[in-house]
């Protein structure tokens, strides 16, 4: 090998050193990649936590499953819950009535890792506490959930009896 072509092959050799170090360095400074998107049985099994939450009776469960800064526009009142006051206040009532909830239509949408909402249609068995007496209440539902902190929460809940026919 001639002077000039040691020469030659030492820079391309260089360049291909310097460009390698760059691409790992610009991937390293990317950070780690996102979390994958979660699946719909994943969030669908949020409502069935949910759910679990109203059967312990206690407003206080029921409401750890919704953030900090959450909307609740719930089934069984004309009044919007927008803190945690709220939420415990109208599940209270609520829980009265040992509600035992079930979903007849779910439409899931998983927007990217950390969020997603559910839609559809649920029916809960509502027991009267005085009398004893059941009734049935469809209503259609939405729930919109965000991991924060690891943890999947309800940050908006809306409910509202199906319209009479």
């Amino acid at each position: 090998m001639t002077r000039t072509t040691r020469i030659r092959a030492a820079l391309v050799t260089a360049a291909v050193v310097v460009t390698a170090a760059t691409v790992s360095a610009g991937v390293s400074a990317a950070g780690p990649e996102k979390a994958p998107k979660p699946g719909k049985k994943q969030i669908a099994a949020l409502f069935d936590g949910w759910n679990a939450a109203l059967r312990t009776h206690d407003p206080d469960v029921v409401a750890d499953r919704y953030a900090k800064d959450a909307v609740l526009l719930p089934t069984l009142s004309d009044e919007v819950r927008a803190d945690r006051a709220g939420i415990v206040d109208y599940m209270e009532h609520f829980l009265q009535n040992k509600p035992v909830g079930e979903k007849i239509e779910t439409h899931i949408n998983v927007l990217d890792s950390d969020s997603a909402l559910d839609s559809g249609v649920y029916r809960f068995t509502l027991t009267d506490p005085v009398t004893g007496k059941k009734r049935v209440v469809e209503a259609r539902y939405t729930y919109e959930y965000e991991k924060r902190g690891g943890k999947w929460l309800i940050v908006n809940h809306h409910s509202s009896a199906m319209p009479e026919s």
